[in-house]
């Protein structure tokens, strides 16, 4: 690796300072601070209730923080509306699919790109007259094994099939910082294989963070991992170091052997 490269692979993309939030006297996060760093891999586990949905919310906009900081390439976004954070680059995928039910896969992917490209707003120019837009729509359609399913009605599609439309939206938007938020949740066991594929062929300067309870998932998935309890991070390190720690394993699974560990 030349020195350029590992520059760019320790580069922090994304990072919360002290990060906390609190509703009246309950502390949902407190005083996180996390680095994810460029092309990262990076899974966040951790109990029900150990505030991983409401850090998630905090560092796309959602939620505002009650203290603390977050910064994306170095910019502080704090303040930011989630809209303008998706523009600069952070972007995420939900629990529950956030889908046009009536649209297509094909319409759907042509109204992102469209946006992302600058020619939403002209209303004169029918989806699709533009090359670059329709060639870039049938890459991702193919890229997340939509092409066969690409005319037909999202209500229609099979929930995997759903799950999958839903991150090659989020690629669309062309993130630097993409927060998977439970991408295989629901997703019945015969279409799981193909979205964990797909979601491990994701490119590589995309940087990624996995929010997860399926331990096979995060271990054949993640590089680095943080856990969190109570709203606080408990550890960070990689995959194999983590799976042999007894913090993890009494506060986490509460046994001693992690499911998906024998990944590692």
């Amino acid at each position: 690796m030349n020195t350029t490269q590992a520059q760019t692979s320790t580069q922090v993309v994304l990072s919360a300072k002290d990060l906390s939030k609190h509703f009246g006297g309950i502390k949902a996060t407190q005083n996180v601070n996390l680095d994810i760093v460029h092309g990262a891999r990076h899974a966040l586990i951790g109990p029900n209730g150990a505030g991983k949905t409401t850090l998630i919310n905090l560092l796309t906009g959602v939620l505002e923080p009650s203290s603390g900081r977050i910064e994306l390439m170095g910019q502080d976004i704090t303040n930011m509306a989630p809209d303008q954070r998706v523009q600069l680059g952070l972007v995420r995928t939900f629990q529950i699919n956030q889908l046009f039910s009536t649209l297509t896969p094909l319409t759907t992917l042509l109204w992102v790109v469209s946006n992302k490209k600058g020619f939403g707003s002209k209303w004169w120019s029918p989806l699709g007259t533009h090359g670059a837009v329709l060639e870039r729509c049938n890459e991702l359609l193919e890229q997340f094994h939509l092409s066969d399913v690409s005319n037909q009605r999202v209500s229609t599609l099979s929930y995997g099939k759903q799950r999958l439309l839903e991150i090659a939206m989020s690629l669309a938007c062309e993130p630097k910082v993409l927060l998977l938020d439970e991408p295989v949740a629901g997703v019945p066991s015969g279409e799981r294989d193909e979205l964990l594929q797909t979601v491990a062929q994701l490119p590589s300067d995309v940087s990624i963070v996995l929010i997860e309870h399926d331990m096979d998932l995060v271990f054949s998935f993640a590089k680095q991992m943080t856990v969190l309890v109570n709203g606080a991070v408990l550890c960070s390190g990689e995959p194999q170091d983590l799976a042999h720690d007894p913090r993890v394993r009494e506060v986490y699974l509460g046994s001693t052997q992690i499911a998906g560990a024998e990944h590692v």
